[in-house]
C-alpha cells in the first residue's frame, strides 16, 4: 500500500487525528492518503489539511470514519474548494524553480492556504467567495505551455469503500 502523506497540514494542532482515504474509488487502488482531521464530537471530524488526491473533500468539511479509521462519509461541507497543481516530471528543474516560486507568491498575496508535496505538487484551499485572478493566471500559463496540470478536488464526489 502507498500512503500520501502530509509533511506540513495546515491545521496542524497538538490535538489532530489522523485517518485515512481509500484512493481506490477515484482510480488509485493501493493507494491511501493520510488525512489530518480536528475531532469535533464522539462521531464526527473537520478536515484540518488540503488534500491532496481525494476527490470531495475540502478543508474545514466535517467528515465521519469508519470503524478502520477511513474517511466514510462527508456530512458537512465548508464550501471550500480545494485547486491541485502538478508539474509534469520532466520539467527540468531550471524551469520549475521560477515558476513555483511565482505560484507560491501568488498564493501568499492571495492570503491562501497551500500545502506542497514535493517541489512539483501544491493543493491550494480557495475559501468560499475568493477568486484569485492572479495565481489562475499563473497557473493557467504554465499549463497552457503544456508544464503542468491542474484540477479541482470537487470535480469528482467524495466515495468511501464500504
Amino acid at each position: 500500500m502507498q500512503f500520501i502523506v502530509h509533511e506540513h497540514p495546515v491545521g496542524r494542532a497538538a490535538t489532530n487525528y489522523i485517518a485515512r482515504a481509500d484512493l481506490a474509488p477515484f482510480g488509485l487502488e493501493g493507494q491511501v492518503e493520510q488525512l489530518w482531521l480536528k475531532a469535533i464530537n464522539d462521531e464526527t471530524y473537520k478536515v484540518a489539511c488540503v488534500p491532496f488526491s481525494v476527490y470531495g473533500l475540502a478543508l474545514g468539511d466535517t467528515v465521519l470514519l469508519n470503524d478502520d479509521d477511513y474517511v466514510s462519509a462527508v456530512v458537512g461541507t465548508s464550501r471550500h474548494r480545494t485547486l491541485r497543481f502538478l508539474f509534469i516530471p520532466d520539467l527540468p528543474a531550471s524551469d520549475l524553480q521560477p515558476v513555483a516560486e511565482r505560484i507560491k507568491a501568488e498564493i501568499t498575496a492571495a492570503g491562501l492556504l497551500s500545502e506542497w508535496n514535493g517541489d512539483r505538487f501544491v493543493a491550494v484551499d480557495v475559501p468560499p467567495g475568493v477568486e484569485p485572478s492572479g495565481l489562475f493566471a499563473v497557473m493557467e500559463a504554465v499549463v497552457n505551455a503544456g508544464h503542468a496540470f491542474w484540477e479541482w478536488a470537487d470535480a469528482k464526489p467524495f466515495a468511501s469503500r464500504s
